[in-house]
């Protein structure tokens, strides 16, 4: 059984159906309003299963008896999960003989939690990775079947790792399914030092403070895109940051000003620092880079002031 949601998911579930292993059924979140039409908007787990003609389950929650018997009738080997959004209760993770296994995008114990892969480029750090976990009652506290690195690199954003770990992990998935079948995988508790906790991300994390220092808020851009997109406003207009990067100017301006604006991009004093900005979109238009910025000119006046 494979149960997620997300197109990160979704890269798995087809790692799976490319594999010598049987999928027997998907489960995924119940389809939801979505986009600015909040039209009821189905899942890229979804959209694939129905794609190969695999039957779909869709419950608000595996609490309920009726749930767990209908995931025991399957009678499933393992169930594959991989960024599903729903806890499992101790009782469905009894439920298939192998037990139940998780593709977590994080080098656990660091970064447990909803957003691993955004939270690790927030923090600067320069090192991630994938686990597969043997799942317990916890918020990704199992046991690590398999571990594979990556290195982080310093133009990396929260979309171009998504994708490595995407790619990483499915493979990892595949290669830890192929030895647990043979009984030549070990288990590994987690280390109880270095636990962090990757919250959810919501919209108002994109708001950049200009007083923390120009490497931070880069950070802060690379970590938020493509969701949710740093941002900050100039003269009642909000302004979508999509590319920046740190300088190590010295300068005495009040953070925010617009420093200097050329075919580079924009320079704008930060608590420390200055960030050069070279992707940026107007409201109403598409994003600009640093070229086109130039004709901003007449908008964006040397000496204002983001806030």
């Amino acid at each position: 059984m494979f149960a997620g949601t997300p197109e990160f998911a979704a890269i798995h579930l087809q790692a799976l159906l490319d594999s010598r292993h049987s999928v027997l059924a998907v489960y995924t979140q119940p389809d939801r309003p979505a986009g600015r039409g909040r039209q009821m908007t189905i899942s890229p787990v979804k959209q694939l299963a129905q794609q190969h003609q695999l039957p779909v389950i869709q419950p608000n929650s595996l609490r309920q008896v009726v749930q767990q018997e209908q995931l025991a009738a399957f009678n499933a080997e393992l169930v594959v999960v991989v960024a599903y959004g729903l806890l499992l209760p101790q009782s469905v993770l009894d439920i298939p003989g192998l037990g139940c296994i998780n593709v977590h995008a994080s080098s656990l114990p660091r970064w447990r939690g909803a957003a691993p892969i955004q939270r690790a480029i927030l923090a600067g750090d320069t090192h991630t990775g994938v686990c597969i976990m043997q799942m317990d009652a916890g918020l990704d506290t199992g046991s690590i079947l398999m571990h594979r690195p990556l290195v982080i690199t310093n133009t990396d954003t929260a979309g171009s790792l998504h994708n490595k770990l995407a790619t990483l992990g499915s493979a990892a998935l595949v290669d830890a399914l192929n030895q647990l079948k043979l009984g030549q995988l070990q288990s590994i508790p987690q280390n109880d030092h270095g636990i962090c906790y990757a919250n959810k991300l919501v919209k108002a994390d994109g708001i950049i403070d200009w007083n923390q220092t120009a490497t931070e808020i880069a950070l802060q851009v690379r970590g938020l895109n493509p969701w949710p997109v740093c941002y900050s406003n100039l003269r009642q207009h909000r302004l979508r940051i999509w590319s920046a990067r740190p300088i190590a100017n010295s300068v005495h301006q009040l953070p925010g000003t617009l420093l200097k604006l050329d075919d580079q991009g924009l320079l704008v004093a930060c608590g420390q620092g200055c960030l050069l900005i070279d992707k940026l979109q107007w409201p109403g238009s598409k994003m600009m880079i640093a070229v086109q910025l130039v004709n901003l000119q007449q908008k964006l006046p040397l000496g204002a002031c983001f806030t």
